[in-house]
């Protein structure tokens, strides 16, 4: 809402538009008046008034804060809390956009499956003056282990699934782990959180599944990353791992490639994708990467 842009305006109109009762005691020199009539000093004619609104802009703290152009961004690595200082109001701006990622999961032992990433959600929602618990859930741990879960804004993300181990199936998560070499069969994912791993194949590992698609059908790769609204790419499988060829590659996002001759790709911290499921040419014991760490980010217009 705004005052009128032409003819009289009253004080009544003034004091509503300052989220006040109408028929309270309103001092034109106040700050708060000052401030919506866009005149700092000297006196206030009620013309200076057309057209103004009261636009109130969310602001908080708390995370790694950056700003792109009228956008401030939270990111939280770590458990912490985003404290709103100002909801803000529909003239300015009263929306929190959202992304909430759990942790990645591990890849597999014995030219293993690729762990799968972790539970992925973007949405938004309109906050309050208060503070919100951020909850960011670690990464999983070699051989095959799932994802810690992350939360936000009554938001909660499932850990990805850890890569299976020869003839193993992944384990189900966020997004599901591969099956280890020997058939072994995928893990699922989770519906609106991620997709599925895929099947291991005689020799190799499947990949784990990534936000932005499930795995590649018999080839070890894992499924694709998704890239939010800050630019950044995430959430991706991990590959499988091969005793008897090449790998197959992470599905970007920070996530790590399966193993051969070496060991198994950890996901990048953050990120929440997958590790890569470990190598096993000879019978050697290559190790298996360890899943990505979540994530939350928010974001809001601020000016």
């Amino acid at each position: 809402m705004a005052l009128p842009s032409s003819g009289q305006i009253s004080l009544n109109q003034v004091n509503v538009e300052l989220g006040n009762s109408g028929t309270a005691q309103i001092d034109m020199n106040s700050s708060t008046v000052r401030g919506l009539f866009g005149i700092a000093s000297g006196e206030i004619e009620m013309a200076d008034g057309y057209g103004k609104a009261n636009a109130q802009y969310v602001a908080a703290s708390g995370g790694t804060v950056t700003t792109s152009g009228n956008y401030k961004y939270h990111r939280f690595n770590s458990s912490s809390t985003l404290s709103v200082s100002n909801a803000g109001n529909s003239v300015g701006s009263n929306t929190i956009e959202y992304i909430v990622i759990a942790g990645g999961g591990a890849g597999g032992y014995d030219a293993g499956g690729g762990g799968g990433a972790g539970g992925t959600i973007f949405t938004s929602f309109n906050p309050s003056a208060t503070n919100y618990t951020v909850t960011i859930g670690g990464g999983g741990s070699p051989y095959g282990g799932n994802g810690g879960t992350s939360s936000a804004f009554g938001t909660s993300c499932t850990g990805g699934g850890g890569g299976g181990a020869k003839q193993q199936s992944g384990r189900n998560g966020g997004s599901g782990g591969g099956g280890g070499h020997g058939y072994g069969g995928r893990g699922y994912g989770t519906s609106g959180q991620g997709n599925n791993g895929d099947s291991g194949t005689s020799t190799a590992g499947g990949g784990g599944g990534g936000k932005g698609g499930a795995a590649s059908s018999n080839v070890g790769n894992g499924g694709s990353s998704y890239t939010w609204l800050d630019g950044v790419a995430r959430s991706g499988g991990g590959g499988g791992g091969n005793h008897a060829g090449p790998p197959g590659s992470g599905g970007g996002g920070g996530a790590g490639n399966g193993g051969w001759t070496y060991s198994g790709g950890s996901g990048s911290a953050n990120t929440g994708s997958g590790g890569g499921g470990s190598g096993n040419l000879g019978g050697g014991g290559a190790a298996a990467g360890s899943g990505g760490s979540g994530v939350v980010v928010a974001r809001y217009i601020y000016q």
